[in-house]
């Protein structure tokens, strides 16, 4: 236990800031332009749920899922991470799970209200996904190409799905559903702030607000109970 207590977060970060950046940035310049494709989706998957097809949105989540998963996990963050490679699995898990939940249409929300908490919740949620990380690419004097998007890169495409889940689905679902990305939104926060990154407290923030929402769903459903 004392061995234990003497490791550091810094500790299970085995690479540094400069080499974590240069991935991602390589990530977006080998699949250039693809990440118009995928922010397209992202966009639509946001609509889809909105307007009460809850099931096509998830529908176009798992492809998603499923590549970010092989492209980024088992192909380029398994080469800095031995985590990476289970961690592809999990990703792919999740896509595998969307499916299911998009094949029981029981398990989806209807068509959103626009005033309602959650829904507010979930689409500043998305939102921050599809915007904040490519506007990222700036400030880390990177080109539009090396930018962070929705499909390719796993912290918007975890923030986006976030925002997604709490609109397109509820009750149990809904948990079980968000549990994977805000795992690793909490994840990518923690080695975020080892790697000096000043953005890390915004996934912190989209990982409460998330909570937020799940809170308010199980007092809804206990209200009705």
């Amino acid at each position: 236990m004392n061995e234990w207590g003497s490791y550091q977060i810094q500790d299970f970060v085995p690479f540094n800031a400069d080499v974590y950046f240069r991935m991602l940035a390589r990530m977006g310049e080998t699949f250039w332009p693809l990440q118009m494709v995928t922010a397209a989706l992202g966009v639509a998957a946001l609509v889809l749920a909105l307007r009460g097809k809850a099931r096509l949105a998830l529908v176009l989540l798992v492809p998603i899922w499923a590549f970010v998963g092989v492209a980024f996990f088992a192909q380029r963050y398994a080469s800095l991470n031995w985590v990476g490679q289970p961690l592809s699995w999990v990703w792919i898990a999740q896509g595998i799970l969307l499916a299911l939940f998009a094949s029981v249409g029981r398990l989806t929300a209807g068509r959103a209200r626009v005033f309602d908490t959650g829904t507010i919740t979930g689409v500043l949620i998305a939102l921050v996904g599809l915007l904040m990380f490519p506007l990222l690419a700036p400030v880390r004097d990177f080109g539009w190409a090396q930018a962070e998007v929705f499909g390719l890169h796993p912290d918007p495409t975890a923030v986006v799905s976030l925002g997604i889940f709490l609109i397109a689905l509820h009750g149990w679902a809904r948990w079980l559903a968000c549990l994977v990305p805000w795992l690793w939104i909490i994840l990518s926060a923690l080695t975020l702030q080892v790697l000096g990154a000043p953005w890390w407290p915004a996934l912190v923030a989209v990982a409460a607000a998330v909570m937020g929402g799940l809170l308010g769903d199980l007092r809804s459903l206990n209200s009705r109970t």
